[in-house]
């Protein structure tokens, strides 16, 4: 395991949400494209894909002691092949919710292990490439649909777009066909509602191939199930914003080339957690859900944090 502490400050509200004496440990490498952590708190342990090499991988601290070896932590495989699974959530009854960039769709992993498919098609034609989602409290799965997991056999398998649009999706509780609240994004990709669930931000990553393309975050106000009132709430100033989770107190926290980007609900820069490898997604977790943890290309990082993950209602 290694160390360093490095944090960026650019308010001076930045310093309450941080432990200046905080570590960034470097818990696990070897992945090609480390994405999607999930913190499962009645199993204590963390879910993680890595993408192209189509696995997903199970952190948790190992036992301490003469059974367990004294080791810190330990990564095993939790399911290989994943087809190419990216983003992941858990539902209101725990059960793991998944992105597949591989079969283009949402599912659900079952408490026996079977597979249930959520979302596959919208309007006749196969999703994009599923990229990130988030639960609401209602039960309903809102997700993302860039194209990212079709350009190439890297992260998927290439294909044409059968969708009109990338878009944001909400899958409602009694399932049915995703119905589409947003369609107007180049690339959309990580997704966080705030605290009480009025604001759903998006993040939109399409300057990671067209340099002239959009690379920031959108605040959307939800109402009945519907997105209104869209607005740009921050702009990445280093890289693209990725995955997206937001704090007990609505601070948003963005995945960046140089780090973790934390913003205020008013949209200001607070400040920055400076990661050696690009980050591509982040979640809280722990016993008092304050250890972010980091999916930053090759490794998992986390660190401790004054700041808490925002609980569902």
């Amino acid at each position: 395991m290694s160390s360093v502490s490095i944090h960026e400050s650019h308010d001076p509200r930045f310093r309450a949400l941080i432990v200046p004496s905080a570590r960034l440990e470097q818990l696990f490498s070897g992945c090609r494209w480390a994405e999607g952590p999930v913190w499962f708190d009645d199993l204590n342990c963390l879910l993680f894909s890595d993408i192209p090499n189509q696995r997903i991988l199970r952190w948790a601290p190992d036992p301490v002691g003469p059974a367990g070896g004294g080791a810190a932590t330990a990564v095993s495989v939790f399911r290989q092949p994943s087809n190419f699974a990216n983003g992941h959530s858990r539902d209101r009854q725990g059960r793991l919710v998944s992105c597949e960039h591989g079969t283009r769709r949402v599912t659900r992993t079952e408490a026996d292990g079977r597979i249930t498919v959520l979302a596959d098609r919208h309007r006749g034609g196969r999703l994009n490439s599923p990229n990130d989602l988030v639960v609401h409290s209602d039960g309903s799965i809102w997700f993302t649909d860039p194209t990212y997991g079709i350009l190439s056999d890297y992260e998927g398998y290439r294909a044409e777009p059968e969708q009109d649009a990338r878009h944001v999706f909400r899958l409602d509780p009694a399932g049915g066909e995703p119905v589409s609240v947003a369609d107007d994004f180049a690339q959309p990709n990580g997704l966080a509602f705030s605290p009480d669930e009025t604001v759903l931000y998006v993040a939109d990553s399409a300057a990671s191939h067209d340099a002239g393309l959009p690379r920031h975050i959108r605040a959307f106000d939800v109402a009945d199930g519907r997105l209104r009132n869209g607005r740009v709430f921050a702009h990445i100033d280093k890289g693209i914003p990725d995955g997206i989770r937001t704090d007990a107190a609505g601070n948003l926290w963005s995945s960046a080339a140089d780090g973790i980007h934390c913003f205020a609900p008013d949209g200001a820069l607070l400040g920055k957690i400076l990661v050696p490898e690009t980050v591509a997604n982040l979640t809280f977790g722990g016993p008092r859900r304050n250890r972010l943890f980091i999916t930053a290309t090759t490794s998992l990082y986390a660190i401790y944090l004054t700041a808490s993950g925002a609980q569902r209602p």
